[in-house]
């Protein structure tokens, strides 16, 4: 059977018994310009499902502002336990109040949006996030900055976009908090061929380690630049440098404070056998998603056998998942940040080795 056969599947036995049947609901586009992103978190939470034998139930997410009233409504007509998925922040502006009368907690694979987290927690609504929180790209990499590069001369440029202004900023002002100043702030003009102008102000600067709010391929061309100067320079840039390997290609050192491919973590093992019994590649969202099913099942086994509400669990337990243990703190965020720091090698991200090493 192939995976879009076992959705249809598990969808229509879903709707037929939602009277009698408990389960979960997964929120994700299945038309429309986002629909590529809705089939890898179907495709996820689907595979997690039956590899237990248990069953979904599909709602469409059209993304659309108003779409969360009635998104809400066909999850609690369903009888579900939990919804999990939700690409858009339209979908859970308007659904999580009525989940919440319902007692369905909601687990967001992608969301960020600060504000409706903090809503949330105000009103008492069982929201959790399995993403990122919004802070936690430029927190990573300051706790990355302050490890590793003690002492060191640091520049901060950024490319005049909003994310790598904000992002940027956000790191300079973390830094300064601790008492370190760069030595070196600019903005450069993205998408250029060269970027040797760059490089020489930075040299002239003092700078030996820079963070670049940009694009993969500007930081690859800043890269490249500076080793054809013989300028020596460390290079690092946040989680757009998760992207195709081109037109210029990343020099072997380059760093990223990014969302490690948990394909290659050991807990993924079972998740991947999963996934390739029912030809799907772990790709985008796909671990997200099936991790959230995994998540979801475990929290609400562990409440009914405790008597309790599964928003409590998903509150205070640790959960084993494909994509690794995953807790949730008081805020209802992700208790780890999920960024890691990253060194481009032979072709992909990986792990650096300890320093000394």
């Amino acid at each position: 059977m192939t995976i879009r056969l076992a959705l249809t599947a598990l969808s229509f036995l879903s709707v037929a018994s939602h009277s009698v049947a408990e389960g979960i609901a997964v929120v994700a586009p299945q038309s429309g310009p986002y629909a590529v992103l809705g089939e890898q978190i179907r495709d996820g939470a689907a595979a997690a499902a039956s590899a237990v034998g248990q069953n979904i139930f599909l709602v469409n997410e059209s993304c659309e502002a108003g779409s969360g009233g009635d998104i809400a409504a066909r999850i609690v007509e369903a009888g579900v336990d939990t919804a999990i998925g939700f690409l858009c922040s339209e979908s859970l502006d308007g659904a999580l109040p009525a989940l919440a009368e319902a007692a369905i907690p909601a687990i967001t694979v992608s969301v960020r949006w600060k504000v409706l987290m903090e809503d949330a927690l105000k009103k008492g609504w069982p929201f959790f996030r399995l993403a990122p929180a919004p802070d936690d790209e430029a927190e990573k990499l300051v706790e990355v900055i302050l490890a590793n590069w003690p002492g060191s001369p640091i520049a901060l440029i950024e490319d005049g976009t909003i994310h790598g202004r904000e992002l940027v900023e956000s790191v300079r002002a973390g830094l300064e908090e601790r008492g370190l100043t760069p030595v070196f702030t600019d903005t450069f003009r993205p998408g250029q061929e060269q970027q040797l102008a760059l490089v020489r102000r930075l040299k002239t600067a003092g700078a030996t380690h820079v963070l670049v709010g940009g694009d993969r391929n500007d930081v690859s061309i800043i890269a490249r630049d500076a080793a054809a100067e013989s300028i020596p320079l460390t290079v690092i840039g946040g989680d757009a440098m998760r992207a195709l390997d081109e037109p210029v290609p990343l020099a072997d050192g380059v760093l990223a404070v990014a969302l490690p491919d948990h394909a290659g973590d050991t807990t993924a093992a079972a998740a991947l056998a999963a996934l390739a019994a029912v030809d799907v590649a772990p790709q985008g969202y796909v671990l997200p998603a099936f991790a959230a099913v995994e998540i979801a099942l475990a929290a609400a086994t562990t409440a009914t056998d405790r008597k309790l509400p599964i928003a409590d669990i998903l509150a205070s337990n640790t959960f084993e998942t494909a994509i690794g243990p995953i807790r949730f703190g008081p805020d209802h965020e992700l208790a780890e940040n999920p960024y890691r720091l990253l060194e481009w090698q032979n072709g992909r991200f990986v792990e650096p080795a300890p320093q000394g090493q």
